[in-house]
């Protein structure tokens, strides 16, 4: 995109409009007055989270999410890679939700999740929203979550998540699918 580009092509709004749940070029004339250059970096990412997050410490939990929309790998955000993600996350279907959600957690990128990887993911959940969320004494740390999360789901007990057991999982626990249906409708 950049500033020589700064006009959304027919074609792209199409394609858009037709792959995801969004009205495109809205998002887009948003997207450009945020970032003129066409381009969203991880500082600049992380900057919005804080907004949204001002009583904890959002940073980490935002490189995670920055580094599943930016999806060529280029270090930045370009609307294609945006506009898809937060179509997903806003407007996807539950099972749309849990294959970006799995996408999130699996660090490594090797079809599975990993204790060491859910703990990453969840315990930098917490640090964002600090002391903003009362949690029951089973949930209070990180580690007591991920240990919960991984009786419910490691049906295998190879203490890694597949992609059925996260989705079977999680669609069993009525709280993560709440948490997966936050953002319905705001898009």
């Amino acid at each position: 995109m950049g500033k020589k580009n700064s006009k959304l092509k027919a074609d792209l709004v199409d394609e858009l409009t037709q792959h995801t749940h969004c009205k495109s070029y809205n998002k887009y004339k948003g997207f450009l007055k945020d970032c003129p250059s066409g381009l969203l970096d991880q500082e600049e990412f992380c900057k919005i989270y804080k907004q949204f997050f001002p009583f904890g410490d959002p940073v980490k939990f935002a490189s995670f999410v920055f580094n599943v929309f930016d999806e060529n790998k280029d270090g930045t955000i370009e609307f294609r890679e945006f506009i898809c993600a937060l179509s997903v996350t806003s407007r996807g279907s539950l099972d749309e939700k849990l294959k970006w959600a799995f996408r999130l957690y699996d660090l490594d990128n090797d079809g599975y999740i990993t204790r060491s990887e859910m703990l990453d993911i969840v315990d930098a959940i917490y640090k964002m929203v600090g002391n903003m969320v009362k949690l029951p004494e089973e949930e209070n740390t990180a580690e007591k979550r991920v240990e919960k999360i991984f009786r419910q789901m490691d049906k295998n007990d190879d203490g890694r998540l597949s992609m059925a057991e996260f989705q079977d999982g999680s669609k069993s626990d009525p709280s993560i699918v709440q948490a997966l249906s936050l953002y319905d409708g705001l898009v």
